[in-house]
């Protein structure tokens, strides 16, 4: 499936909620440590979850970058661009 980068924040969106028990709304800006409350275990669960879904592999070194929904949505987007092109 060829995924836009809208529909990549919406489908992450949907991944966040289980991880988000506040209902915090989730904007491009979303901290997700921070307004989720997102620990180090629940982080790494989040990303199996969008790499299943995805069907990618978010290099580890990337994590630290990581801070907010948006930031989420470009690794996705950037690690489909990577596939697409193999």
């Amino acid at each position: 499936m060829q995924w836009t980068a809208d529909e990549v924040h919406v489908e992450v969106v949907r991944l966040l909620e289980p991880f988000n028990p506040q209902s915090v709304e989730l904007r491009p800006e979303t901290d997700l440590a921070a307004d989720l409350g997102m620990d180090s275990v629940a982080a790494m669960n989040m990303v199996m979850e969008v790499e299943d879904r995805f069907e990618i592999d978010i290099p580890i070194s990337q994590l630290p970058d990581v801070k907010t929904l948006q930031d989420l949505v470009d690794v996705v987007v950037a690690e489909l661009s990577k596939k697409r092109a193999q």
